[in-house]
């Protein structure tokens, strides 16, 4: 501790970003500041700290900062760092919790409308939409309505054949020149409206259908327009009267117990309440501010950002309205609403984030249990000289030598990273040499070790290999070839889930339910299910384009056209031939062809 107080001495009076560490040399938490040595001091001088602080600074080892120019550029670094340490003790969102938007490819000649969850700059989005409403019964109503496509085939100055889409009346067909650019405009003016939230005309032209079908007897297609219908009423329920019809607003709450924390997220867009969710947080922080702050940055790196951001008091407002403005170059207006429709949003979503959190005390202990817990048993159990924060297991797939495949899977505290999973192609390898496959693998990885791509593949504590004793010999000859010795080298046995390490001939068997079993047994399992999916693939793809060589008139264009619109032999055997017609270059002629063939090999 004495180290530790000289370090608290020279902290400066710069903004900055403090990183702590843990007696492993592991970050265990970021924060930025705008004073350092006030903030820094606080975690070892304060004695109002909350149960969760307290415990970090027990943990506490080392603790390093940068100087930044701003407190700005301090928020910047901070979410930079959070995002490429994990820390322990900060709030991480997961990338996968993302929403649907429609977006309109506004830039392109005649603009379609496609669903999609990630935000460019390269079109017109709505959304997001949650709380039960689907993305792709929206696009079915606009594509009854206004007849505008949703397929992404190239428009030239050549005509194409009509598909299927423009037979059952839901497309207008530019692609084969049957739609004029002003008639197109039009469609695509209205269709904007619709998403802007005006029902009124898609509502008539939907009864009116409903109507026509059911006059003519044709009651499965009435039907389907009663449900439509009745899909814009659910979306007219969501409307709040009170609020202005132009309010692009997302609502932001925090509840905390000072142990964990939960916040909901509510969405508004032009007056209509789209949803919400709720997240359940463990989080470090020394106060409120810096966990909604930490949280909100870290959200709106994956979702669009809205007109108005409506927050509670104790909210960071002129920090979080400059830091959009300098990253994302949009004003946000932050709102610390105190009264009107905004603070009753504002009550309702700190509401749902207190029964959320309430609700998730006893799911967020389960999952310690299961996941950093299980990682600090697994290092006691085996004698690991460091915390295995970063897992990396490795396993091989493949049929009697042919492509052969590796996985590398990666779990940080005993939850998997799905960003950083990697395959690969087993290159050098003759035959089903399943140690040698495990060597080629192994070098690849560890040859990113110390070069610019560490970046990307940062430095395991832990790797695992699935297999035995075998296995682990051959990856040990690997890290003698390259000098490995700060990283530590198991196997995990799948029929007995026995571990081998380098310090014993004898393995090392668990109880079944032992949490530290079972993290290593989901590692092993998730390489595994990697590792075949990506097997599968490529076999599946080989095996079809030379199934597919044997038909008269499939060249190699057809060919890859055929794979990427249907993906397995499987699903181009069982496909219809309207839908064979709907592939590029596949005629009507060609598709019974290929239907044809199919159902002789059945």
């Amino acid at each position: 501790m004495g180290e530790l107080k000289e370090k608290l001495n020279l902290l400066p009076d710069s903004p900055g970003v403090y990183i702590m560490l843990d007696k492993d040399g592991i970050v265990i938490y970021v924060g930025k500041a705008r004073v350092l040595k006030n903030r820094v001091r606080q975690y070892f001088h304060s004695s109002q700290k909350s149960e969760k602080v307290a415990a970090m600074v027990e943990h506490i080892a080392d603790f390093y900062y940068i100087i930044t120019a701003s407190e700005i550029d301090a928020l910047a670094l901070e979410n930079n760092l959070i995002k490429k340490y994990k820390p322990k003790y900060n709030i991480l969102l997961k990338d996968d919790k993302t929403y649907p938007y429609i977006k309109v490819h506004t830039k392109e000649e005649f603009p379609r409308v496609s669903v999609t969850r990630k935000i460019k700059k390269d079109g017109k989005y709505f959304g997001p939409f949650m709380g039960g409403v689907r993305c792709g019964e929206l696009l079915d109503i606009i594509g009854s309505v206004y007849n505008v496509r949703t397929c992404t085939t190239a428009i030239g100055a050549k005509p194409k054949k009509p598909c299927l889409a423009y037979h059952l009346k839901r497309c207008q067909a530019p692609c084969a020149h049957l739609c004029s650019k002003e008639d197109y405009a039009k469609r695509i003016k209205a269709t904007l409206s619709f998403l802007d939230g005006n029902y009124e005309e898609a509502e008539e032209i939907l009864q009116q259908k409903m109507r026509f079908f059911a006059e003519n007897e044709e009651f499965e297609l009435a039907m389907e327009y009663r449900e439509k219908l009745a899909m814009l009423s659910k979306l007219k329920l969501k409307r709040i009267t009170a609020l202005n019809r132009d309010l692009n607003a997302d609502i932001i709450a925090l509840k905390t117990n000072f142990i964990y924390s939960s916040v909901n997220v509510s969405v508004t867009r032009k007056g209509i309440m789209q949803g919400s969710t709720s997240f359940a947080l463990e989080d470090g922080s020394f106060c409120e501010a810096d966990a909604l702050t930490g949280f909100i940055i870290q959200y709106y790196n994956n979702h669009e950002l809205p007109d108005e951001l409506i927050v509670q008091e104790f909210c960071e407002k002129e920090l979080i309205e400059r830091y959009f403005k300098e990253k994302f170059d949009k004003k946000v207006n932050v709102v610390l609403a105190k009264q009107g429709v905004k603070k009753q949003l504002l009550d309702m979503a700190e509401k749902n984030a207190g029964e959320y959190l309430s609700k998730s005390i006893d799911k967020i202990k389960h999952k310690n249990e299961m996941t950093k817990n299980a990682c600090l048993r697994l290092q006691e159990l085996l004698g690991l000289k460091n915390y295995p924060k970063r897992m990396e297991c490795y396993d091989i797939s493949n049929i009697s030598g042919v492509d052969k495949v590796g996985s590398m899977v990666v779990f940080i505290d005993g939850e998997s990273d799905r960003n950083s999973y990697r395959r690969f192609k087993i290159k050098t390898v003759e035959g089903a040499d399943d140690y040698a496959s495990h060597q080629e693998m192994m070098k690849r990885r560890l040859a990113k070790l110390g070069t610019d791509e560490e970046e990307r593949f940062p430095r395991p504590q832990l790797i695992v290999i699935d297999g035995g004793k075998g296995q682990l010999s051959s990856v040990k000859e690997v890290f003698d070839e390259f000098g490995i010795k700060d990283i530590e080298l198991i196997a995990l046995a799948e029929r007995e889930e026995e571990i081998f390490t380098l310090y014993s001939h004898e393995p090392i068997r668990l109880n079944p339910r032992d949490y530290a079993l079972k993290v290593l047994q989901r590692l092993r399992d998730e390489a595994h299910r990697f590792a075949v999916t990506y097997f599968r693939n490529l076999h599946s793809k080989r095996n079809l384009a030379s199934v597919l060589e044997e038909i008269e008139g499939i060249g190699k264009k057809k060919r890859l056209a055929l794979l990427d619109k249907f993906g397995t032999i499987d699903k181009i055997m069982s496909a219809s031939e309207k839908e064979l017609c709907l592939v590029e270059g596949i005629g009507e002629e060609l598709a019974k062809k290929i239907y044809s063939y199919f159902k002789e090999q059945v």
